[in-house]
């Protein structure tokens, strides 16, 4: 079982940056990949980006490729997202998961986060 806490969205300008965090308790983080999903109102929860259990593989939805960055630290049993060059359109509530396996991918993730909000104004 691994538990996951999101932290860091806010409000920020378009241009802006942020960067999230998801902490996750248990010993077995190492093992798991990881990744980034969102959900904005109206819409259904999308890919964003995921990193294999060795954080040797990433992969990125296209629609943040060159602005976001997934990286993990494995002694800290921690993921994150850096958020460079936001736009309106990425404000959503973005949950991390992980995956009972060691390779990056875009589904059939088993653990979720309770999500954080992140706004971008115009």
């Amino acid at each position: 079982q691994v538990q996951l806490v999101e932290s860091g969205g806010g409000l920020v300008q378009a241009g802006g940056s942020l960067r999230l965090s998801c902490a996750a308790s248990g010993r077995t983080f190492s093992s798991y990949a990881m990744g980034w999903f969102r959900q904005a109102p109206g819409k259904e929860r999308e890919f964003v980006a995921g990193i294999s259990a060795g954080g040797i593989t990433t992969s990125y939805a296209d629609s943040v490729k060159g602005r976001f960055t997934i990286s993990r630290d494995n002694a800290k049993n921690t993921m994150y997202l850096q958020m460079n060059s936001l736009k309106p359109e990425d404000t959503a509530v973005y949950y991390c998961a992980a995956r009972r396996y060691r390779a990056v991918a875009r589904q059939e993730y088993d653990y979720w986060g309770q999500g954080t909000q992140v706004t971008v104004s115009s």
